[in-house]
């Protein structure tokens, strides 16, 4: 039930150089499906990351942070089974898959990222893993099928690729990601991986990474539960053009942001049991903070969002989502709120001319903005989220069935 979302193109995700793939069926949950990826990175590659800010993290968040720190080789990467709520056993068995992939590939443990989604707290199935990772150590440049291999309850596999003219030639950068519920900042629950063939300095990639996280998978929101697994992972495997200047790292960033951007909107496009997709829109804010505090309290109201489900303008509960923001002085007397381009409030209350059919037609298509100017300034910021259906539910409830 995505929104205005199909499957990629595999004739449009580029392969990126110094980068192979292997995808194989370990059976971690379901015996036929894609459940296990391996990312093999060309030595040399610079890598970067971001993870959740949960605190209960997972094994594999716990290990990949750590891991980061030295010259990574490989990313393994397991379906059906999230390896949190696990405590050391959980880092035992996350070891167990690292050890085996790094004696595969003739280096460290502590050179392979490990990461999982799936159930939490139940034992991770590391033999099943370490049996299938001969079958993913295949070298293959298929971005769609390891997109495949990641997903959990999306219904669509997310993948996107662009080209980037740099100074000294053409540089590549693909992307995959997986996430469809307990969706919203820092991270969203996803599993990001972005890679480039562009040589760029370790420190320069993890600013630059970070740069984008905050204003592409951070500013989703499907269900406002934040993940024990989020991980976002950039990798620079140095095989094609530098960015060396300024102006190279600038254009390199918008390609990478363009490729995440478009990667955490499929997420919310999406989300489980989704009909709609919202752009919330705060303007005039005093800062950029202060928009987004607003942007999150409309883009996690259940009720605002069960609204949208039904097509149904109803002003109050998306005001009163804005009053509830947490946002200090604001004055509820000089906000406008806008659905598409009808203004359904004028100075904090219902606008005179505000006719409710026009503002029903706007909600019923599968996309549409909900604004709101604040007035205090000239800050704005923008968060996408979804609706919550019935189906959403249904999906939650039978989630480990």
């Amino acid at each position: 039930m995505a929104v205005n979302l199909s499957p990629p193109n595999p004739a449009a995700l580029h392969p990126v150089p110094g980068v192979e793939l292997g995808v194989a069926m370990a059976g971690v949950r379901k015996a036929s499906r894609k459940d296990l990826l391996v990312m093999r990175l060309a030595p040399g590659t610079a890598v970067a990351g971001v993870f959740t800010q949960n605190r209960f993290c997972a094994a594999p968040v716990i290990l990949a942070r750590k891991h980061l720190a030295n010259e990574v080789q490989a990313l393994v990467v397991n379906t059906g089974n999230a390896n949190a709520g696990t405590g050391e056993d959980g880092i035992r068995r996350a070891l167990l898959v690292c050890d085996a992939l790094a004696s595969h590939l003739g280096c460290d443990a502590e050179q392979v990222l490990p990461f999982s989604t799936g159930v939490i707290m139940e034992p991770l199935p590391a033999e099943r893993i370490v049996a299938a990772l001969p079958r993913a150590l295949l070298h293959q440049d298929d971005w769609l099928s390891a997109a495949e291999a990641i997903m959990t309850t999306d219904t669509v596999p997310k993948a996107y690729s662009r080209k980037v003219r740099l100074s000294r030639g053409t540089a590549v950068v693909t992307g995959i990601a997986k996430g469809a519920g307990m969706i919203r900042p820092d991270l969203a629950t996803m599993l990001g991986f972005i890679a480039t063939d562009a040589r760029v300095p370790a420190r320069a990639l993890q600013s630059l990474l970070e740069r984008v996280a905050e204003r592409s998978f951070n500013c989703i929101s499907v269900d406002g539960d934040t993940s024990t697994n989020d991980s976002l992972i950039l990798a620079a495997t140095g095989r094609g053009p530098a960015a060396g200047s300024r102006r190279d790292l600038l254009k390199l960033e918008v390609a990478v942001g363009e490729v995440a951007r478009h990667l955490a909107q499929a997420i919310v496009r999406d989300g489980e049991g989704a009909t709609k997709f919202v752009t919330v829109q705060i303007e005039r804010g005093r800062d950029a903070e202060e928009c987004r505090r607003v942007a999150y309290a409309v883009a996690h109201s259940p009720l605002v969002k069960t609204a949208f489900f039904a097509s149904d303008p109803n002003l109050g509960r998306i005001l009163a989502a804005i009053g509830n923001s947490g946002v200090r002085g604001l004055d509820t007397a000089k906000v406008d709120l806008y659905i598409d381009a009808v203004r359904a409030a004028h100075q904090g209350a219902r606008d005179p001319a505000y006719r409710e059919e026009q503002a029903v037609a706007a909600m019923k298509k599968p996309e549409f903005t909900v604004r709101a100017v604040l007035h205090r300034g000239a800050a704005q910021a923008t968060v996408w989220t979804c609706d919550l259906s019935f189906d959403y539910v249904k999906i939650n409830a039978e989630y480990r069935t």
